[in-house]
């Protein structure tokens, strides 16, 4: 599911912190951002219709839970990217971040061995 900046915005308000309503959600980001309350609702609308948040009604207020995990939207985003400027190639995109020095000495540790542990997993045959 591909989100906007501003879709983006709401949904780390509501991972944050959920459920909440759209009060809540523009306490948030109203510093931020300087946006009306008809705008977090339509938002809220529309990331309920696209299927990443649900709300329930309390009384006469509605509130929203995140249905999409940070994790989805994180794995979804790199996915386009990697689609857009790699040509869909992975390596090819990590292989730019760690020449473009955009990791730091224990990042790429913390990569190669985990790159180590998905290699040793998948020779055992125990990776999907």
């Amino acid at each position: 599911m591909k989100l906007t900046e501003a879709e983006w915005r709401l949904m780390n308000a509501l991972w944050q912190g959920h459920p909440a309503s759209a009060r809540d959600v523009l306490e948030k980001l109203e510093a931020e951002r300087g946006w009306a309350y008809t705008t977090i609702k339509t938002m809220l609308s529309r990331l309920e219709s696209k299927g990443a948040v649900k709300s329930r009604l309390r009384a006469n207020t509605a509130l929203y839970e995140p249905v999409l995990t940070r994790s989805q939207a994180r794995r979804s985003a790199l996915k386009a990217l990697a689609e857009a400027a790699f040509d869909g190639a992975f390596g090819s995109m990590m292989h730019f971040m760690v020449s473009e020095r955009h990791l730091s000495s224990e990042q790429k540790e913390a990569l190669r061995s985990l790159l180590k542990e998905e290699a040793e997993d998948a020779a055992k045959g125990e990776l999907p």
